[in-house]
């Protein structure tokens, strides 16, 4: 019977080693207890361990909260945490649940650094946060409705306002090239004539078009003088 025991034991002994041991890559940190207490107070380093600890860059997705701005703007931030553990002993001694902890505490620092702009800071600039995260990215910054259409009017505005300078700088130089170009025929009837005629030829035939042409004034009071004389 105890040769049985014995048996079952040493066939049994590299089973339970190999489900208690495990391996430790090497971007991971392990802690080590023996009951109860952590081994040497720091952790190992990789090899073969009994548990282990990621030290790789982890991120994570912060749920969305509200932030007032430093101009009394209600906005709605949706932000994810890239972080690291830098001491992995007191990441598992110290906090309790380390992930929500840093979600918690990226939520406060977010409300703490953006309550601290304003709007224009915050749509305009990168802030920088860092405390013990490595950085917290904006994933996306809700504005109120009312205030999405105070900033698309504002928009708007700019853009007739940018509009009406670029009409009124095309009429200034229009109008310098029509004075460049009265200059140019003032003198010169014939000149003045071929492009007279040059407009005719470009205007469309059209049973419902009406052509004007222009009459001088000489031409204008000859007319009335000789329908003066004949009456």
């Amino acid at each position: 019977m105890l040769e049985t025991v014995l048996l079952f034991s040493v066939l049994l002994f590299p089973l339970v080693v190999v489900a208690v041991l495990q391996v430790i890559q090497e971007h991971e940190r392990a802690i080590v207890f023996r009951l109860g207490r952590a081994i040497e107070g720091r952790a190992k380093g990789p090899g073969t361990r009994h548990s282990s600890l990621s030290s790789d860059l982890v991120h994570l997705a912060c749920s969305e909260s509200a932030v007032l701005t430093a101009d009394a703007v209600p906005l709605k931030v949706d932000a994810v945490v890239f972080f690291w553990v830098v001491d992995p002993f007191m990441w598992v001694m110290r906090v309790v649940n380390g992930p929500q902890a840093m979600s918690l505490l990226a939520q406060t620092t977010l409300k703490t650094m953006i309550g601290a702009h304003t709007l224009e800071d915050v749509l305009t600039q990168k802030l920088a946060v860092g405390v013990q995260m490595e950085r917290v990215e904006l994933k996306a910054l809700t504005l109120p409705v009312d205030l999405q259409r105070c900033m698309a009017s504002e928009a708007v505005a700019i853009r007739r306002a940018g509009a009406n300078v670029i009409a009124a700088n095309g009429e200034v130089s229009v109008s310098h090239a029509l004075v460049k170009a009265a200059s140019t025929f003032e003198g010169n009837t014939v000149a003045l004539q071929l492009r007279f005629l040059q407009s005719l030829l470009s205007m469309k035939s059209s049973a419902r078009s009406v052509v004007v042409f222009p009459v001088p004034t000489e031409v204008s009071d000859v007319t009335v003088s000789s329908t003066g004389h004949l009456g």
